[in-house]
């Protein structure tokens, strides 16, 4: 008997905004490149019990049922060829993306939160989701001024620590689904990095003798990952951390602080374990 456990699909929050439909474009490719379905969920939220029959239960259903309509329908548009499933779901919206999380290959969220109501700072279920998620979680930053999804670098910082290099080569990855280039990033002073320099390329070469076709631009630089990216505002499309990092997603997709905020097509993607 076959115990091998199949992969869970790639999951999208959908509450009806433009961020939450972009998440579900953005994923669409994620589903393809691991070859599992799409699965569109939307959660009515229900901090204290069942749903009462009243007039209002049935107006947010028809709301629910309207929001991932017109994310299938987006998703549909860009002739990706993805299962789609969707499903309403009812209770605590962080705790139910949670549970989802725990089947899913990857969960997607856009960077102004889940539900109506939860859409300030960077969205308290998309942070929420970035630290407690059980899979590795995308949260998708774009509005309609931004650029196609394709057009920028996916960076990643190159490092001697725990994890790193599944973080760089889930990088790798997504350069090849998004056709993209990397940008490797040393983060420290230039004549430390000429000492280890050596170290540092052997850290890549397996990795781009197994991505020979994706380009790949190394770039040394004193400043953190947020300060160095205000340089490159427009130049990169998606960031790659570790779990170790989830803490810092909002420094980097916003929308309130520093000038990298208003970089609205920048994402992040946090690598969670081996199987991504």
């Amino acid at each position: 008997m076959n115990n091998v456990k199949s992969p869970g699909p790639v999951v999208v929050g959908v509450d009806g905004s433009d961020a939450a439909i972009g998440a579900a474009e953005w994923a669409a490719r994620e589903a393809i490149h691991h070859d599992v379905p799409l699965r569109l969920v939307h959660v009515i939220q229900i901090p204290d019990g069942p749903m009462s029959s009243d007039p209002a239960d049935a107006a947010e259903h028809d709301y629910a049922e309207s929001s991932l309509r017109t994310a299938r329908l987006a998703v549909e548009a860009t002739g990706l060829p993805v299962k789609i499933d969707t499903a309403v779901l009812y209770g605590d919206v962080d705790l139910a993306l949670i549970a989802e999380s725990s089947s899913a290959t990857l969960i997607c969220a856009g960077s102004v939160g889940i539900g109506r109501v939860a859409n300030m700072m960077l969205g308290s279920t998309a942070a929420i989701l970035a630290e407690q998620a059980h899979c590795p979680v995308a949260i998708i930053r774009r509005d309609e001024k931004s650029p196609p999804f394709e057009a920028g670098l996916i960076a990643v910082v190159v490092e001697d620590r725990p994890g790193n290099r599944d973080v760089v080569r889930c990088a790798m990855e997504e350069a090849r689904v998004r056709h993209a280039p990397v940008l490797a990033l040393c983060v420290g002073r230039r004549a430390l990095f000429e000492r280890n320099r050596d170290k540092f390329y052997r850290r890549l070469d397996g990795l781009l003798r197994r991505f020979p076709d994706v380009e790949v631009e190394v770039v040394t630089t004193r400043l953190g990952v947020t300060r160095y990216l205000q340089e490159r505002i427009g130049a990169v499309q998606l960031v790659v951390i570790g779990p170790e990092d989830a803490g810092r997603v909002a420094q980097l997709v916003g929308p309130h602080g520093p000038p990298i905020l208003a970089h609205a097509d920048c994402s992040v993607l946090i690598v969670r374990g081996t199987d991504h």
